[in-house]
């Protein structure tokens, strides 16, 4: 590991990393993460019974616009062209928690892992904003990389949830 931080000048100023000369290469990242309610609650988002609506789709395209508006979010990121952001759901009702996952893809120049991890965070409270007139008590988190691969570090797997 390198013992300069990147995002740091001589000065230590914060500044965004150049890239330029990097080559694109195809690069995937997948984040995860949850929002605990009680049975009650992810019932009503299961079957469609939320005053506020369609709880997943919403959810759905708020991650999917995160991940689109990440540099506008995270100070230091860089603008990328997304080839592609999928947000999904899966209803965990033994634990009473819907899981979030996000896949960002581009061919760019550094990573999209920033990208997933914020889609999968606004999703999660997209879900919360549609759902609190129900519970106020939902937990988010946590949130965490998956996998990532492409550029220079290749490919990363997280081996354990650590949860």
């Amino acid at each position: 590991m390198s013992e300069r931080l990147t995002h740091l000048d001589e000065r230590g100023h914060a500044a965004m990393v150049d890239v330029g000369d990097k080559p694109a290469t195809s690069r995937t990242a997948v984040a995860q993460g949850e929002v605990r309610m009680a049975p009650a609650t992810l019932a009503a988002i299961r079957d469609g019974h939320v005053p506020k609506g369609d709880v997943l789709a919403a959810a759905r395209l708020a991650g999917i616009m995160a991940a689109k508006k990440t540099p506008e979010l995270i100070p230091l990121c860089h603008t990328l062209l997304l080839t592609k952001v999928a947000v999904d759901f899966e209803m965990d009702e033994a634990a009473s928690r819907l899981l979030i996952t996000a896949t960002v893809r581009c061919n760019g120049q550094t990573g999209v892992e920033m990208e997933a991890l914020t889609a999968v965070s606004v999703a999660a409270l997209t879900i919360y904003d549609m759902a609190k007139a129900l519970e106020k008590g939902m937990t988010i988190g946590p949130i965490r990389l998956l996998e990532k691969s492409g550029g220079k570090s290749g490919e990363w797997r997280r081996e354990t949830d650590g949860d």
